[in-house]
């Protein structure tokens, strides 16, 4: 029988302050203890993984093969945490712009657009909407914004800019923001609705920058394995090393995506992430939102474990914090869990703390038999020797 892995990234679950948080204005950080203080929530299966079990102080029973991992990368956000996951190490920073972006950057910007822009500064999307929203419908501007991360996001309304229209904008975008502007991501925000009541849409789209050294999605692609990417997965690595895609509008769609892809050998590899906590929770600092969103993954993560074939391995894990309950709408630098299950796994195994996101696919490489660039497998401590 063949053997695959699937990796699920909560985007967003971090689960405790990272030594360096300090450096990044993030001590004391706790995504999830927090969260978990601020609206218990009952998750039996979760905490069967051992999710619980990796909080510092430890929470809940001691079970399931279960670690955390700490981040090497510069930086904490969604680019440089998915690269480190799959063996790029990223040791300088994607720049900021909490001030805006300069005139280098948005006057050419302005002129392929026709239009000029609104906004250019750093503001929560949701917010930024509301607040410039009215004025997009009746100037048909689109709105420029950043945040704390490195990003280039730009929102309009589907009725003035279609959503493939506004990814041809962005794509522009990413084209000219390179050199020391090579900011981590440019993100398209359509939302629809009338002033008071819009709603961004689930097309959205990520164009990142393309990874700057070898993954091990690119090791996966070169040996002919099949690599199938949930959610922003594709986005995320420029489609380098992805064979397959399909962009997802909630963790719900994204779980049901995962399950029929392990139901139907579509891949040896499926990679996906699930947004949510993030984008929806996360940044707009709605710590019971979160809460609920923990619960219908505690609901749905028996799907994909039902899923599995005995020579499977599913892990998951996060790619940054995003404290849901501080008065920041940035990423954490924190901690990420780092679970393992499936028929080889064995029932109780401790992985400590991880030195880099990397020992994921060092382990899901040695398991496939496509090493990884990058990492410490842990394989060895996951399943019984024979199965190695």
């Amino acid at each position: 029988m063949t053997r695959r892995v699937v990796i699920v990234v909560c985007d967003g679950l971090g689960v405790g302050a990272a030594p360096d948080a300090d450096r990044y204005g993030d001590a004391g950080s706790d995504t999830l203890g927090h969260v978990l203080d601020a609206y218990p929530t009952a998750l039996p299966n979760l905490e069967r993984l051992g999710l619980l079990s990796v909080l510092s102080p430890g929470r809940g029973t001691a079970r399931g093969a279960r670690g955390k991992a700490l981040e090497l990368s510069a930086g904490k956000d969604t680019t440089t945490g998915h690269w480190e996951m799959m063996g790029l190490v990223v040791e300088r920073p994607f720049p900021l712009y909490p001030s805006g972006f300069p005139p280098e950057v948005v006057e050419p910007f302005e002129r392929h657009a026709g239009v000029r822009v609104l906004g250019n500064l750093a503001a929560s999307g949701t917010e930024i909407i509301r607040d410039l929203g009215e004025e997009h419908l009746a100037t048909g501007r689109p709105i420029l914004y950043t945040s704390g991360d490195s990003v280039f996001q730009v929102a309009a309304h589907e009725d003035v800019w279609p959503a493939e229209k506004l990814w041809g904008l962005c794509r522009f975008a990413r084209e000219i923001l390179t050199g020391e502007h090579a900011v981590g991501r440019v993100i398209a925000r359509p939302f629809t609705g009338s002033p008071g009541s819009f709603t961004r849409t689930a097309n959205r789209r990520d164009f990142t920058v393309e990874p700057t050294g070898e993954t091990w999605l690119d090791r996966l692609a070169a040996a002919g394995r099949g690599v199938f990417g949930v959610g922003k997965i594709g986005d995320i690595f420029s489609g380098r090393g992805i064979t397959d895609s399909v962009h997802t509008g909630s963790d719900t769609e994204g779980v049901e995506v995962t399950v029929e892809a392990l139901r139907t050998g579509r891949a040896d590899f499926v990679f996906t992430n699930l947004v949510d906590f993030d984008s929806k929770y996360g940044h707009r600092n709605d710590a019971a939102g979160f809460a609920k969103n923990l619960a219908l993954l505690d609901r749905l993560v028996p799907q994909i474990l039902e899923a599995l074939e005995p020579e499977d391995l599913f892990f998951l894990t996060a790619d940054h914090g995003c404290e849901a309950t501080d008065v920041s709408t940035d990423h954490t630098r924190e901690f990420v869990p780092l679970l393992a299950a499936g028929p080889a796994i064995r029932a109780d195994v401790d992985l400590g703390v991880r030195d880099g996101f990397a020992d994921l696919a060092a382990t899901a490489g040695e398991w496939l038999g496509v090493a990884a660039p990058g990492g410490r497998s842990a394989l060895d401590e996951l399943v019984e020797p024979a199965r190695g």
